[in-house]
């Protein structure tokens, strides 16, 4: 008699790492020749628990290093109350569990929410990691996703016709703390609204197609230069985690060996104990070094490998990449090339990240920073404050943004001279970054214009320091007018809501005579004039 399973196949389709180019990990999907399996076990917990379980078997014979991505019904996980047969599978395969990320998928609607969250935390207390399958084309409540609090978020592609709705999710994801996957990406234009939304991870027919074999390349377009670039602050280290090579901390150098030269992708091993904490780094040329010299096989093959390793370099995962720098900074000089081991909050290995990908990716950043300045003040443009306003609107903080601006500026330049001028603007400019502390920002957008923005106590200091001093362009006296609304929380939608805000408040500081300046609140009539005095004749900017 045939079973269900004499027909089915699985399909391995990878995980892409859109900052790093390199697969993060492999969706096993469920390929029935005939029937339709899948609907059975939408219907069937205990033949949608089998599935998931066949799934990792069929992984572990194809011997693949990389971490893996389980599909399971959200119904089953309530119903079954967890899945103790894939814990046991994992282990049975020589896998750990955090390198198995379980999909958790709709239909949600009917699930009984508190069996489905206690099932999720008890796989998560296993050290299996959960993402949401199905987000903004399924049927996944919202309150139910943040008590989730995946590690992942999968949305389906058709949201990238909606670029607010995708970086919504992604400030979202920034607080939950989880890296947001674009699923079914199957063009280039697709997988550039993807970054531009904010999107770490991919996967689709672009990149690869589902294969019975797991892909050893994957198809990544370059970066273009119009993607928005990465806050000041730096970019997580989640963008570059790759997959790691583990190995128990019991593991001996043959061992190690037969991995690193049955994979010649892998950089270095990790020995972890029982829990997945790292205890020892192998870096994969030393290693090969001291197993190749004379008797160095007869020496070690059979010794644990841990005597050939060094401590482990960690980073938490929410450290940024600069941080990673400073870590390989303070080390010895012969391990700058280590990988360095990405753990989670209970200090077990999650993946790794390599210095060259770091690098690159800082370099880049900096690049398209320089490309942004403004070549007289060498400052941000517009673009990088409204980014940032943008990003402390979705944090829910207060700011205070700032226009500054020389008076009749045209009739300087006509008086003294352009020089004087541009010796002028940069002397402004100079004096905002100078009196710019924490988290100030300072854009210079065109002639005389200034953006700054700041939180509000550091109004009154930047203020008095750019309002106080006696401007002069050769030889003639030289006012500023400032405008500033303060935002709170809530008052405003965007950048430029918070601009319209600031668009009067201009207007009533440049009809004040000498340094002036005005200040409004959003939400709120009216404004405070804090410097300057009625004007007796109209002002040109």
């Amino acid at each position: 008699m045939h079973s269900w399973t004499d027909t089915l196949r699985f399909a391995f389709q990878p995980v892409v790492n859109l900052t790093t180019g390199g697969v993060a990990g492999l969706e096993i999907l469920a390929r029935p020749e005939t029937g339709d399996v899948l609907a059975e076990a939408r219907r069937d917990p205990e033949l949608d628990g089998r599935l998931a379980v066949l799934a990792v078997r069929t992984a572990a014979r194809q011997e693949t290093l990389l971490p893996l991505h389980v599909n399971v019904f959200a119904g089953t996980l309530a119903d079954l109350g967890g899945l103790t047969p894939l814990h046991d599978a994992v282990r049975a395969a020589g896998r750990l569990p955090w390198e198995v990320t379980v999909d958790v998928g709709p239909p949600y609607t009917h699930v009984p929410q508190q069996a489905l969250l206690e099932a999720v935390a008890g796989l998560r207390d296993q050290g299996f990691r959960i993402s949401a399958d199905g987000v903004g084309d399924g049927d996944v409540p919202l309150r139910l996703l943040i008590d989730l609090a995946p590690d992942l978020v999968k949305l389906d592609a058709s949201l990238l016709a909606r670029p607010a709705g995708v970086r919504a999710m992604r400030t979202l994801c920034d607080e939950l703390g989880a890296l947001l996957v674009v699923e079914g990406v199957e063009t280039e234009l697709q997988c550039a609204a993807a970054l531009s939304a904010g999107a770490q991870l991919a996967q689709g027919q672009l990149f690869a197609p589902p294969s019975r074999l797991p892909a050893a390349d994957v198809y990544v377009p370059p970066r273009s230069a119009d993607v928005v670039g990465t806050p000041r602050s730096g970019p997580s280290v989640r963008e570059f985690v790759r997959p790691a090579a583990l190995l128990p901390a019991t593991a001996s150098a043959g061992q190690v060996r037969a991995l690193l030269t049955g994979s010649p992708d892998v950089s270095g091993v990790l020995l972890v104990d029982r829990d997945g904490v790292p205890v020892r780094s192998v870096h994969r040329s030393r290693f090969l070094l001291s197993m190749s010299g004379r008797y160095g096989h007869a020496l070690y093959a059979d010794r644990p490998a841990a005597k050939l390793g060094d401590p482990p370099r960690t980073v938490g995962v929410d450290a940024t990449a600069w941080e990673v720098l400073d870590v390989v900074a303070v080390g010895d000089r012969d391990r700058t090339s280590d990988d360095v081991a990405v753990v989670d909050r209970y200090g077990r290995c999650v993946g790794v990240v390599r210095l060259a990908d770091l690098v690159r990716a800082l370099a880049e950043s900096r690049v398209e920073e320089a490309a942004g300045l403004n070549p007289l003040t060498r400052l941000p443009g517009s673009d990088a404050i409204t980014g940032e306003v943008d990003r402390r609107i979705a944090d829910g903080r207060a700011f205070a943004l700032s226009w500054l601006d020389v008076d009749h500026f045209k009739q300087v330049n006509d008086g003294a001279g352009f020089a004087a001028g541009d010796e002028l603007i940069r002397s402004v400019g100079r004096a905002l970054q100078h009196a710019a502390s924490g988290s100030t920002r300072v854009g210079h957008i065109g002639g005389d214009d200034f953006l700054v923005l700041t939180d509000p106590e550091g109004m009154d200091p930047l203020a008095a320091s750019v309002l106080d001093i006696p401007w002069t362009a050769g030889g003639r006296a030289v006012t500023l007018s400032l405008a500033t609304v303060l935002c709170p929380p809530g008052s405003v939608t965007d950048h430029r809501e918070a601009a319209a805000r600031l668009a009067p408040l201009k207007r009533a500081a440049k009809a004040l005579d000498g340094a002036s300046w005005v200040l409004g609140r959003a939400g709120l009539a009216g404004h405070e004039v804090r410097r300057g005095s009625e004007a007796t004749t109209a002002r040109a900017g």
